[in-house]
């Protein structure tokens, strides 16, 4: 770390690639079959620094894309990210509101473990509001990819009690659920896929990881203490809640007609 670095206080996690339990050997093959389809336009939802997005728009030669997320800081990444590759001409990183959007509809839309972008609604009801809007940015014969938390059992009481504030049964769907929920809203799930053990620790492990070798290397900084108790928390969240209960699903889904 730099000086800089240690005066303005704990980094942001600069170690993920994706902003979720997404593997390399994953990526590829959804980027490899998202990009089969040709898509001229791309829409991602809570978007980030719109990692996936970017790699589909390299593999599809004047397709433009156009990312969705309140994160500035994530947004000037992926505008970064984007330039590096030659693909800044065709790509839009902007802030505001997914809700009510009119950048679509498009071809594929993209809406990784960010459904709670779409609507104010709360569980169980976030979910179909959610498709609801991805059923009207997707162009007919488009494309969505979802990537949706599930829970792969029952949670008891004091598994949810050891996981964020608040947590509830009702906060996820088990998958055979997700998958109806998708079908109600008129899509039919051409893949269902879902986050491996390992994709899940490389996400865990990549989120905290910048911070703790920061705080490490920084013990007496007057923001370490609270980013410590933080860092802590949600550590403890997922090795003593969630881990091995929540599961990610990958739902490549096409609208009916």
């Amino acid at each position: 770390m730099t000086s800089t670095d240690a005066r303005s206080g704990p980094p942001r996690p600069r170690a993920l690639t994706f902003h979720g339990p997404l593997g390399e050997p994953r990526a590829a093959d959804l980027t490899t079959r998202l990009a089969a389809h040709r898509p001229a336009t791309v829409l991602d939802i809570g978007c980030g620094w719109g990692e996936l997005m970017l790699r589909v728009l390299a593999a599809v030669p004047g397709a433009t894309g156009t990312g969705l997320d309140l994160d500035e800081d994530d947004l000037a990444r992926g505008r970064a990210l984007a330039a590096e590759r030659g693909l800044a001409d065709r790509v839009e990183f902007l802030a505001g509101q997914a809700a009510g959007t009119e950048q679509g509809p498009a071809e594929l839309v993209l809406c990784l473990g960010a459904s709670q972008a779409l609507t104010d609604a709360a569980p169980p009801l976030l979910v179909p509001e959610a498709l609801r809007e991805l059923r009207r940015l997707v162009r007919p014969g488009g494309r969505v990819l979802l990537g949706e938390g599930f829970w792969q059992r029952t949670p008891s009481s004091g598994e949810l009690a050891r996981m964020w504030p608040d947590a509830t049964a009702s906060d996820h769907p088990g998958l055979p659920e997700l998958v109806d929920e998708v079908v109600a809203a008129g899509f039919r799930p051409a893949r269902i896929e879902t986050a491996t053990p390992a994709e899940w620790e490389e996400f865990e492990s990549g989120y905290r990881e910048d911070v703790e070798v920061w705080l490490a290397g920084h013990p007496g900084h007057p923001l370490a203490a609270e980013t410590r108790a933080r860092v802590d928390r949600q550590r403890d969240s997922w090795l003593r809640g969630y881990r091995d209960l929540l599961g990610m699903a990958y739902l490549t889904l096409v609208p009916q007609d």
